[in-house]
């Protein structure tokens, strides 16, 4: 079978080196990669048929003649992303900003095209369990969780979301709020084993993204042991069902997330801008063993650049450094899980997490 080809046409050489270097790691020896910077060679080899796979060229070069090619997929890299146009123009045709990170457009290329490109299998990483976790309560922390989950999805990830509560509140934010009923589940749950996944998973619930339903009483109240969090997500990774298991945890700093944060490929911490938070937050991070690793993502959610930063106080050091900031969502009370995705900051940390 051949390999699948990969066209990148760009005049600006400074940009293309970078996108070739990640298709190179990526795929070395998996696809045929052509790369054009020379205008008057772009559209000498166009006068004649061709057929791609996937096409990555520059506003400068585009045309609407390309649509006569056979071309599986062409993204069209826009210097002003405009929404509308997106509605308005040529169909099978992406437009993505240009000047985003690399990492998160080659994340796009590759999930659109993951079929057309017959290589997703190949490529595919091990599943990975994200905890998502915070030093301090109020921060926003279970919106973050839910919105990477959201997000994840969109960007054609498998993702299951558990919710490590002792006493779970996050059902509000979900189309279906309704509890576990089936007697059989809490009866494992009380006695799990190592396959605690393969004998729950059919209550699990999907709707953007499939997630544990609530349980009907808190932990305490129905004889539960904390860790059945930690069995059930390293279960669902051994599963191969999902490429994301997102645990979102409660704040409070004791060995049950302590043991989780050893099982987690990636930790979320999840900060605010405020002095209590970014106190909180340094106060977590003096008890931790490597958290100044790349396992560790810290996110400052609920930003609002006109309010007080503590983040940037000379009056308290962050011990920590913040990856991304997420904004403020207005009205983010009446929105469900799906609706987090919309912001952008919780797209660009949902790339952090990939």
């Amino acid at each position: 079978m051949a390999r699948p080809r990969i066209i990148i046409a760009d005049t600006d050489i400074n940009y293309l080196v970078p996108l070739q270097l990640k298709f190179a790691e990526e795929f070395l020896g998996k696809i045929d990669l052509e790369i054009i910077t020379d205008p008057e060679y772009f559209h000498t080899l166009f006068v004649t048929p061709q057929k791609a796979d996937v096409m990555v060229v520059s506003e400068d070069l585009y045309d609407s003649s390309l649509q006569r090619h056979s071309i599986g997929n062409v993204f069209l890299m826009v210097e002003q992303y405009d929404a509308e146009e997106e509605e308005t123009g040529d169909l099978n045709v992406t437009r993505i900003f240009k000047y985003t990170s690399i990492k998160e457009i080659f994340n796009e290329i590759i999930g659109r095209s993951s079929e057309t490109l017959r290589i997703d299998a190949e490529t595919k990483k091990d599943p990975q369990i994200v905890l998502v976790c915070s030093a301090a309560g109020g921060v926003g922390k279970t919106t973050v969780a839910l919105g990477l989950a959201a997000c994840l999805t969109q960007n054609y990830k498998r993702v299951l979301y558990i919710n490590a509560s002792w006493l779970q509140t996050f059902q509000r934010l979900m189309k279906n709020p309704t509890a576990v009923t089936a007697s059989d589940v809490y009866a494992k749950l009380a006695n799990p084993s190592a396959n605690l996944y393969e004998s729950i998973k059919h209550v699990l619930r999907k709707e953007l993204f499939t997630y544990l339903p609530p349980f009907k009483a808190s932990l305490i109240a129905l004889g539960l042991e904390f860790s059945i969090y930690e069995k059930l997500a390293t279960s669902a990774r051994k599963s191969n069902d999902f490429d994301f298991v997102i645990v979102d945890v409660d704040s409070e700093f004791d060995n049950e997330k302590i043991s989780l944060m050893e099982v987690a490929d990636k930790v979320v911490i999840v900060t605010s801008q405020t002095a209590a938070s970014v106190y909180a937050t340094n106060a977590m991070v003096s008890n931790m063993n490597g958290a100044s690793n790349e396992k560790y993502v810290f996110i400052c959610n609920d930003f609002d650049d006109l309010a007080d930063n503590a983040l940037i106080s000379p009056a308290l050091t962050p011990k920590f450094s913040v990856s991304e900031y997420i904004e403020h969502i207005t009205h983010y009370d009446s929105l469900k899980a799906e609706e987090f995705a919309v912001s952008s900051g919780m797209k660009k940390s949902a790339f952090l997490v990939l």
